[in-house]
């Protein structure tokens, strides 16, 4: 065994050199994923493809669905107000003859956003293309790259005549964008490894802290009137708004805590509270009965999302009495998707070492921090799992907006430098042919 400590000049520039040998195909493969409308409730035909290439590939395979029934009890379910039907993860695992090095679970998540109005895309977001460096389409960045990137830096590998000499288990889950209890299903299911890594588009730097996020709806119900004397009526879209106002007070506070959070100090508005749908109202001259508003909102890791639904629910219920209208027929408030806390990567661990080797030695850049003030799936390994998770992928553009894309160069550095991450952290043992 070679382990990555020491591994020889001539292994890694044979592990290089296969990144590169293999870097067209890993492109087609990215965009074959793209092609896949991958949203909420339709990730079952993009797992089957990725089965069958890991399959293909010799990785002994394993694909389940996951059920809220499985993993309720949990702290870290998200609560779901969706079908799970058709909610499927697949991991395929490596294995090596003899294990001597350290276990290793390569996690992405193949989920996708919605695309939002298709006639402002420059392409349609669902048939990729690559222009000017950039690899456009919905999911291109976030994060079917970053799937591409965890097969090809192990195909590099086994390319260049060895594999890894530690299991690793290559992981695609569902619902991150929405709740993470795809990687909470794996975790429980039993998927755990000495280190855990995802190439989310972190423009090539490692996530040092990520906040938590919840998700929210609240319901207004108002009195119906003819416009010609509305006065009588009671219009449940204005009294909304209101009360989003009141969350906005409630935002503005916890952005004031950031002092508190020093690795969010230097951020100006680390905590962002999304008015993200709204719905209500039956007819254009009729005083609104009804309104229902969707709220995404953020918290600093070590904050409870318990903690959160307080505040939030003691804000809605102030604001309410201090409302004529709304005192006697308060808003509802339901919580459903992400309910999930944030984490700190402390600095020093041997995995995040070993990762800043390998970007030093495959392409002479050191790998800085970031913070994200947003979700990822690593808060599973880091609360939940014991697991040191970096977070560390390619630079990207328009991550849940139009055209969306990802830096191709980028792309090919990640892909090298994971491909030595991995001899590094797994060791390497000579395929026999």
């Amino acid at each position: 065994m070679m382990s990555g400590t020491n591994l020889s000049s001539a292994a890694r520039d044979a592990i290089l050199a296969s990144v590169e040998a293999t870097f067209d195909a890993q492109l087609a493969f990215t965009m074959d994923l793209v092609r896949f409308p991958s949203m909420r409730g339709n990730e079952a035909p993009v797992q089957d493809f990725l089965h069958a290439e890991l399959s293909r590939r010799g990785y002994a395979m394993d694909r389940w669905r996951v059920r809220a029934e499985d993993i309720s009890h949990h702290p870290g379910f998200s609560p779901i107000a969706v079908s799970y039907e058709q909610a499927w993860c697949v991991v395929g695992t490596h294995r090596p003859r003899e294990e001597k090095g350290r276990s290793l679970i390569l996690n992405s998540h193949i989920d996708v956003v919605p695309p939002g109005p298709v006639d402002m895309w420059a392409d349609h977001p669902f048939d990729p293309k690559i222009r000017d460096g950039w690899l456009y389409g919905r999911g291109g960045a976030d994060m079917k790259a970053g799937t591409a990137i965890n097969v090809f830096a192990m195909d590099a590998i086994r390319a260049a005549g060895f594999q890894p000499a530690a299991t690793v288990h290559v992981e695609s889950v569902m619902d991150e964008e929405s709740t993470g209890n795809g990687a909470l299903s794996s975790l429980l299911r039993g998927y755990r490894a000495a280190a855990w890594f995802c190439p989310e588009p972190t423009h090539e730097t490692v996530t040092r802290a990520n906040a938590g996020v919840v998700w929210f709806k609240i319901e207004v119900r108002g009195r119906p009137a003819h416009t010609r004397e509305m006065q009588s009526g009671f219009n449940a879209i204005d009294a909304a708004y209101r009360i989003v106002g009141a969350l906005r007070e409630l935002e503005a506070r916890y952005n004031a805590e950031r002092a508190d959070h020093p690795l969010f100090a230097d951020d100006p508005h680390p905590i962002n509270l999304n008015l993200g749908q709204i719905r209500g109202g039956d007819w254009t001259s009729m005083v609104p009965a009804w309104c229902e508003v969707e709220l995404r909102f953020a918290m600093y890791p070590g904050v409870s999302a318990d903690k959160v639904r307080r505040d939030v629910e003691s804000c809605v219920a102030a604001a309410a009495a201090r409302d004529p209208a709304l005192a006697n027929n308060p808003p509802a408030v339901t919580w459903h998707g992400f309910f999930c806390e944030g984490f700190e990567l402390k600095p020093g661990s041997e995995a995040e070492i070993a990762l800043n080797a390998a970007g030093m030695a495959a392409n002479s850049r050191p790998i800085e921090g970031q913070i994200m003030p947003a979700y990822l799936d690593a808060r599973v390994p880091m609360l939940y799992g014991g697991m040191p998770a970096l977070v560390y992928g390619p630079v990207s553009r328009e991550v849940h907006g139009i055209d969306e894309r990802c830096d191709v160069e980028s792309i090919r550095r990640c892909t090298r430098t994971l491909a030595l991450f991995i001899a590094d952290w797994c060791g390497l043992e000579p395929i026999e042919r």
